[in-house]
């Protein structure tokens, strides 16, 4: 049996994304063109949808599309060793706590920003005073970037 056939749309509702998510998926390299129908219509099949499935996780965990395409193409030889997914994987933690500190640090100046707003008048706001200041000098964190 050879599974359901799913038409572009069918497939980008299965996997909650747009039809044209998949198009570039396709010509950017990470999905297969899929075989077509005498009208060259697009059919996919169950490989597609876990394929697609497993670029959609990615994404949501952060990966580069550069980086899913390594981790598929790793995966197409499954008696490699895994060292280098688990770098990708490495390297990708790395960058989401490096943007967390840079997250902490810009929580930080609008909780400081808001804090030292007395109120009052527009034109004595230490919040517009702050955002103006294009020399930084009033920030305290290094969120800079």
């Amino acid at each position: 049996m050879p599974g359901k056939i799913y038409s572009i749309g069918d497939l980008a509702q299965a996997e909650g994304c747009k039809v044209q998510t998949i198009r570039h998926y396709e010509q950017v390299g990470l999905m297969p063109a899929p075989p077509r129908t005498a009208g060259n219509q697009r059919r996919y099949g169950p490989a597609h949808l876990a394929r697609l499935g497993f670029i959609r996780h990615g994404r949501e965990l952060g990966f580069s599309l550069p980086a899913i395409q390594e981790m598929l193409a790793l995966s197409d030889d499954p008696e490699r060793p895994c060292e280098e997914v688990d770098a990708v994987a490495r390297n990708q933690l790395a960058d989401v706590e490096t943007r967390m500190r840079r997250l902490a640090g810009l929580r930080t100046e609008l909780q400081r920003m808001i804090r030292d707003c007395e109120g009052g008048r527009v034109g004595d706001c230490r919040i517009l005073e702050v955002l103006s200041d294009h020399s930084h000098r009033h920030c305290l964190g290094d969120h800079h970037g």
